[in-house]
C-alpha cells in the first residue's frame, strides 16, 4: 500500500525510526511523500533520496554521533571561550560536520538540491526566529525569501531543521529584508508536522502515517517545575508541543504511531550502542503492534 509518512523530531532518539521502518517494510508499505522535523527530517531525507531499509540500517550502524560535534577551533584551545561563542554565536557547535555528512549521503543517491527530487516528495520544517514564522522547505522559499527552491541544497535544509537551539549555531538565510533570517530547529514551532500532508482540493491522496517519538498527548504527565532552569526547559517543551497538540485530535490519533522514548536527552551524542539497539527495537515493536489494525 502506498502512503505518505511524517517523522517527528527527537534528536538522538530518532534511532527508533529505523525499527519503525523495519515493521513498515514488513507490512509492504511504500512511502510516496515524506516530511519531517529535526532528526525526523534526516530520516525523511534518506527515504526521499531512495535509500532502502538495508542501506539506512547500514548508515545508522556506522554513525559516530560525537564526530558531528564541531566547536569553533578557538574554544578547543581556551575551553572557557565556548561560553563566549554561545553568547555571541548563539550555539556551542557549528553544525558543519553534520551538514557535510548529510550532503555526502545524499550525493551518493544523486541528490544535491530539491530539483533532484520529484516535486512534493520531501517537505522539511524549520523555524525562522527573525520573522517569527514556521517555514516549510522548499515550499516557502520563493514566497518568503525570494529564493528559487529548485537550487536550494537539501542538506542545508535538513541541517537547518536539525539546528537544536543553543546546541548548534543558527543558520542564516538571506531574504527580501536587509537583515538575514536566523533559522533554527523546526521542532521549536512544529515538532510533529502531521498537518503538512492535508487533503489536496478536499481529497486525501493516500493514507498519511505519523511516527512520533513520544507517548500519546493524552498520556503526558505534568512537569515538575521547581526552579528557573526547570521553567526554561518546560517553556521550550511547551512551545514544541503546543502547535501540534492543537492539531492532533482523537480522529488523527488513529493514524499516529506513538513510540515512548523516555529518559534519553535529545542531544546525548555519547549515546551507547546498547541503547541504540534498544531504541530500534522499541520502534520496531510499537510499529508492528500498531500496524496490526492500521488502517482502520
Amino acid at each position: 500500500m502506498k502512503i505518505d509518512a511524517v517523522f517527528s523530531g527527537g534528536g538522538v532518539k530518532a534511532f527508533a525510526f529505523v525499527g519503525a521502518l523495519q515493521s513498515m517494510e514488513k507490512k509492504n508499505l511504500q512511502i510516496e511523500r515524506v516530511a519531517g522535523t529535526s532528526a525526523g527530517a534526516i530520516i525523511a531525507a534518506f527515504v526521499a533520496a531512495g535509500y532502502d531499509l538495508a542501506e539506512i540500517e547500514k548508515i545508522v550502524g556506522e554513525i559516530q554521533l560525537k564526530n558531528f560535534l564541531d566547536p569553533p577551533k578557538f574554544s578547543t584551545i581556551i575551553p572557557l571561550s565556548r561560553w563566549l561563542f554561545l553568547y555571541f554565536q548563539m550555539g556551542l557547535y557549528r553544525g558543519n560536520k553534520l551538514e557535510n555528512w548529510i550532503h555526502e549521503k545524499l550525493v551518493q543517491k544523486g541528490i544535491y538540491s530539491f530539483s533532484d527530487l520529484p516535486e512534493g516528495r520531501l517537505k522539511v520544517v524549520v523555524s525562522d526566529l527573525s520573522l517569527g514564522k514556521l517555514i516549510v522547505l522548499p515550499d516557502d522559499l520563493k514566497r518568503v525569501y525570494d529564493i528559487n527552491p529548485k537550487f536550494f541544497p537539501v542538506s542545508k535544509a535538513i541541517r537547518m531543521s536539525a539546528g537544536f537551539p543553543y546546541f548548534f549555531m543558527p543558520k542564516k538565510l538571506p531574504g527580501k529584508m536587509k537583515e538575514k533570517s536566523l533559522i533554527v530547529d523546526g521542532g521549536l514551532l512544529s515538532n510533529f508536522p502531521l498537518w503538512i500532508f492535508g487533503p489536496d482540493e478536499g481529497k486525501q491522496l493516500r493514507p498519511v502515517l505519523g511516527i512520533k517519538l513520544s507517548e500519546s498527548i493524552e498520556n503526558v504527565k505534568p512537569r515538575k517545575i521547581k526552579n528557573a532552569i526547570d521553567m526554561f526547559f518546560a517553556l521550550f517543551s511547551t512551545m514544541k508541543q503546543a502547535h501540534d497538540a492543537r492539531f492532533i485530535s482523537k480522529s488523527e490519533e488513529k493514524n499516529i504511531i506513538f513510540i515512548p522514548v523516555k529518559n534519553i536527552p535529545a542531544t546525548d551524542f555519547q549515546i551507547q550502542p546498547e541503547l541504540v539497539s534498544e531504541l530500534i527495537e522499541v520502534g520496531r515493536i510499537q510499529t508492528a503492534n500498531f500496524l496490526k489494525t492500521w488502517p482502520t
